[in-house]
């Protein structure tokens, strides 16, 4: 599978909006679960926000209300726009994508079959 390219990360305030994008080359969308995920020195992988093949969306407790993700099939592309960002939302944020995942796998790194290369968010206090 061709590998997800994320863009978009930088340094941003507390409080502060990011749109971080992912571009999902020789995938068709409505066959494809794109997820995204952090990743802090020390600490595993965490699941952060997923948009299934069937357009439903899945966030993790901490960044629902924040954090939006969306996706422009046309484009292949995906977004997570963030927005109160917090210190915690610091990290390396992967893309993923995989196959029509279970509801109950979502969250599983081991379901995706294809990871980009993170691009880096970091928020100040």
């Amino acid at each position: 599978q061709v590998q997800p390219v994320e863009s978009g990360g930088g340094l941003v305030q507390a409080g502060g909006s990011l749109r971080l994008s992912c571009a999902v080359s020789g995938r068709t969308l409505s066959r494809t679960t794109v997820g995204w995920f952090r990743q802090v020195p020390g600490k595993e992988r965490e699941f952060v926000a997923v948009i299934r093949y069937n357009s439903n969306t899945y966030y993790t407790d901490s960044v629902k209300g924040r954090f939006t993700i969306s996706r422009v099939s046309a484009e292949k592309t995906v977004y997570l726009q963030m927005s109160s960002l917090k210190p915690e939302d610091t990290g390396l944020y992967y893309c993923a994508a995989g196959p029509q995942i279970i509801q109950s796998q979502l969250s599983n790194p081991l379901q995706y079959d294809s990871w980009g290369q993170g691009t880096q968010v970091t928020v100040s206090s």
